[in-house]
């Protein structure tokens, strides 16, 4: 059979937005007077950190040279020269809350655009040509393998020559792969957009861009089947961008991409069924319809094999697994992926907790290290993937908690990662791209001005824990949860879908609360504050007493 290389074929050809299309990118000066302005009156210092981090985002956010064949504005991830699948998906986290003002959820298009013909989406494309990061392309077409595996250059990555393939790390399937991939392994990991989309849906309530989304990821997902899953019934990996990790040595099956496939699957259910609800394209619905049955399989048959190979019940954890079929010995972050993924039963996802609670492996002063701290080369300091502490592991896990109903731990986790950021900002001046786990310092971070992934901490903790407000907009419900220990707090210029609310909250002398509300649409408002709340319709301005 002959294949079309990468460089002839038609690429972007599942997603229907073909050319460049966006608004005109608005500098940080006029986009501060449009984004939420937090009312924090005990906090002024995580707001001066709130609106720095806004400037930074700002300072990166880009529009499409011509010869990338970029279709929207994006924001960079502040790293290198290139832009980041799962870095970008993480971006859109915190973008949400200022959607539509920055290109936040739109940066993904330009993954989207560049993905091949059998589904695959690289992780890594060049930023001014778009052309595919050349480490991470199978140019010889040879069965799956990794370029970087056994070759970590800390920071020296340009200047490594690429090794013989024979040299490269093989990771063992088990079964035939008759078409090889078009990208090395390096490039096929983190497979989260569709998470990243629920995520920007919840706050958007945009059904028009599921539609979009659906047939380029459906396609992703099954390119990521076809070419990483393997004979224990999970999916392989390499370094999984955890660099210089010590658990890479064992892969083998990784528990975050198996978890993330698991994830991947249901969250391409839960969108199917949106659109099957709400959706009036007659097509979409017939294609959606016929895949929903393999993906609930997939979903169930994925859970099966991790539970299987890679949790260990005497020590209540989920660890990786070797190409023999062992589990690694490392105990890594990687596993909390098990609770977002819904991979965990109850009581397992009580063990894990419990890991999260331990001063001895995941408590540290700053949480939640992405290396176990009773790991033999756990470094105090973080030493990158040795123990620092990251923006997206700390969401993974804050998400995955609190779909098990652990909100007051994960809020714990997110307040603990807010203030230690936010005080090496009042120590440093600047946001890093990672944190020492044992001090609160960035360790031996050297990432700075890093806006970028690590302004979930600022932005989207600082708003959902500290200030307690979270939109949802399929329900069109937007949730108060006031802290009356904070004293006047709220927020000016809220936005979730389609509406922008201003809200107020004044603890007075005797217990009770004044809360004004304003909202220029119909929304449900939900106010929680000392066991009391209040459920009301709200369509222009509202005061209360709480």
């Amino acid at each position: 059979m002959e294949l079309q290389s990468s460089e002839t074929q038609q690429r972007g050809q599942y997603f229907n937005k073909k050319e460049y299309q966006d608004t005109p990118i608005i500098p940080f000066s006029e986009a501060r007077h449009l984004i939420p302005e937090p009312i924090c009156e005990k906090y002024p210092n995580e707001i001066n950190c709130y609106w720095r981090t806004w400037e930074l985002a700002y300072q990166n956010v880009y529009a499409p040279t011509e010869k990338s064949g970029f279709v929207s504005n994006f924001v960079d991830a502040a790293f290198n020269n290139d832009i980041f699948m799962w870095d970008t998906a993480f971006i859109t986290m915190f973008c949400n809350l200022a959607h539509p003002f920055i290109p936040g959820i739109r940066s993904l298009d330009n993954f989207y655009c560049k993905q091949f013909e059998n589904g695959e989406i690289p992780r890594e494309i060049v930023r001014e040509t778009g052309e595919d990061f050349p480490k991470w392309v199978n140019h010889d077409r040879k069965p799956l393998h990794s370029f970087f595996h056994n070759h970590y250059k800390h920071r020296g990555l340009q200047g490594v020559e690429p090794p013989k393939y024979e040299n490269m790390h093989h990771p063992k399937l088990g079964r035939e792969v008759e078409v090889p991939s078009y990208l090395t392994l390096d490039n096929l990991n983190h497979p989260i957009m569709a998470w990243a989309e629920l995520e920007s849906y919840q706050h958007t309530g945009d059904i028009d861009r599921l539609e979009l989304v659906w047939k380029p990821l459906f396609k992703y997902y099954e390119a990521m089947c076809y070419h990483l899953y393997n004979q224990y019934g999970l999916f392989v990996t390499d370094w999984a961008s955890m660099d210089n990790s010590p658990r890479n040595k064992y892969l083998g099956s990784g528990v975050d991409i198996s978890c993330e496939m698991v994830l991947f699957a249901r969250n391409l259910v839960e969108m199917a069924r949106i659109l099957l609800a709400y959706s009036k394209n007659a097509d979409l619905v017939n294609e959606i319809t016929a895949h929903m049955e393999r993906l609930d399989r997939d979903s169930r048959e994925f859970t099966d094999s991790i539970n299987q190979y890679m949790w260990d019940d005497h020590k209540g954890f989920y660890f990786d697994v070797t190409d023999d079929g062992e589990r690694a010995p490392i105990k890594t972050v990687a596993a909390f992926w098990s609770l977002l993924a819904e991979v965990a039963n109850h009581e397992q996802a009580n063990r894990l907790a419990g890991w999260l609670e331990d001063p001895k492996t995941f408590n540290r002063v700053h949480r939640v290290p992405t290396l176990a701290a009773d790991e033999e080369e756990y470094n105090p300091l973080g030493g990158y993937w040795q123990g620092s502490v990251w923006a997206p592991t700390n969401t993974m896990v804050v998400r995955g908690l609190e779909k098990y109903g652990y909100d007051a731990l994960a809020k714990e986790i997110a307040i603990n990662h807010l203030e230690n950021v936010v005080q090496v900002f009042e120590d440093t001046g600047t946001i890093w791209e990672n944190y020492a786990p044992d001090s609160v310092t960035a360790g031996d971070a050297d990432k700075k001005d890093f806006v970028g992934w690590s302004g979930i901490a600022p932005v989207l903790y600082f708003v959902e824990y500290r200030l307690g407000l979270r939109g949802n907009a399929p329900l069109n419900e937007l949730t108060w949860k006031i802290d009356t220990s904070l004293g006047e707090i709220g927020c000016n210029r809220y936005w979730f879908n389609g509406k922008t609310i201003h809200l107020l909250a004044e603890p007075q002398e005797d217990g009770t609360v004044k809360v004004k509300a304003e909202s220029d649409g119909p929304l449900t408002l939900k106010v929680y504050a000392d066991g009391r709340e209040q459920i009301m319709e709200l369509n222009g301005h509202q005061q209360f007493i709480l």
